[in-house]
């Protein structure tokens, strides 16, 4: 033991590029397997698995935005589902009453709700912790009672029932496939953009006010201005999320944007792992399957099914999933380098 520390100690030393670089190469190549294994998936399973894995990519793109806001500002919510109802509603409202193309509807629902949530995120500045978490509460609590209320434009209680889109160009897919590839290539480009704004200025500021705010305040971090632009561009993830979410399921009503969408979307960024942009995935795909697993399993408990689930996840990995395998990797890097050098 004592020579494998030594050699391991001697190899950090002499070649500490050599690890991260395998190690980089060994990401890209995953990645590439995972981008070449989602875009093959979809031709071997059926419309309805197709269906649950296009709706689990839409929620990655509403988790991605609330780890923004939680996971590397430090802001709590329990509204999300708000912002995920008001987007699908913007696009159900574009789509049947106006008869606009559902590709504008994406753009629209992402600045409704950027303007939306800076404007909560503003009065907001005042609460932190379990005080804006409440605050956030009673926002998804009223927005689907309000979307009763506005029958000519929400359909009431009733919803509003949408069209599939029809594929375009003439491409050799499906209606379903279709949905799939253009959800995961929102996808796709929502964590691209997500990755670029956390490795800039605005990304470190807003990791800044999260470890200390105090801090970031001292070194001239506009710290109201930050949350403030943390919340809008959080919301307006979850509001593209809500858009293609009313696309893919073609169908939207209060009812369907309860609190426990929102619980559902926390409890998906902590399964999947705070302050990860892959993480969302993760998560998205707990939150979207293990129920279904549940009730296969047990028809008469099946949320006592998915909160043992639930319980082993974070007795497992407690860091979430996203941690979990990057404390793998590093187990992995930190063995196969001890090897080369003994």
């Amino acid at each position: 033991m004592a020579k494998l520390d030594e050699a391991l100690v001697s190899s950090k030393l002499r070649y500490p590029w050599r690890a991260s670089r395998v190690l980089g190469y060994g990401k890209g190549m995953a990645g590439g397997l995972l981008f070449a294994a989602a875009v093959v998936v979809p031709f071997f399973l059926s419309n309805y698995q197709v269906f649950q894995l296009t709706l689990a990519y839409v929620y990655a793109i509403a988790l991605l935005g609330l780890n923004l806001l939680t996971g590397y500002n430090g802001q709590i919510s329990l509204g999300h589902g708000a912002f995920y109802a008001i987007g699908a509603y913007t696009a159900a409202i574009m789509m049947e009453r106006w008869q606009i193309p559902y590709g504008w509807t994406l753009p629209a629902a992402g600045v409704i709700c950027l303007g939306v949530g800076w404007l909560f995120g503003i009065p907001a500045l005042r609460l932190e912790g379990l005080y804006l978490a409440l605050a956030t509460f009673t926002l998804a609590l009223a927005v689907p009672q309000l979307l009763k209320y506005f029958e000519a434009w929400t359909g009431g209680v009733q919803g509003i029932v949408l069209m599939k889109p029809e594929v375009p160009w003439g491409l050799p897919v499906n209606q379903d496939q279709w949905l799939y590839f253009l959800t995961l290539g929102v996808l796709l480009l929502a964590m691209l953009l997500g990755r670029n704004l956390l490795h800039g200025r605005v990304g470190r500021a807003i990791v800044a006010i999260r470890d200390h705010p105090v801090a970031a305040a001292t070194m001239g971090i506009h710290v109201p201005l930050y949350k403030a632009l943390t919340f809008g561009v959080s919301a307006m993830y979850t509001g593209v999320a809500g858009a293609l979410g009313a696309i893919v399921i073609q169908f939207v009503a209060p009812d369907s944007f309860n609190v426990f969408l929102s619980i559902s979307f926390l409890v998906g960024i902590i399964v999947g792992g705070l302050a990860s942009i892959s993480g969302a995935i993760f998560g998205a795909l707990f939150i979207q399957f293990v129920p279904n697993y549940a009730q296969d399993l047990s028809k008469a408990a099946p949320w006592a099914i998915y909160g043992v689930f639930l319980i082993l996840c974070m007795y497992v990995m407690p860091t979430g999933i996203a941690g979990f395998l990057r404390r793998l990797t590093r187990r992995w890097q930190v063995g196969g380098t001890a090897d080369r050098a003994v």
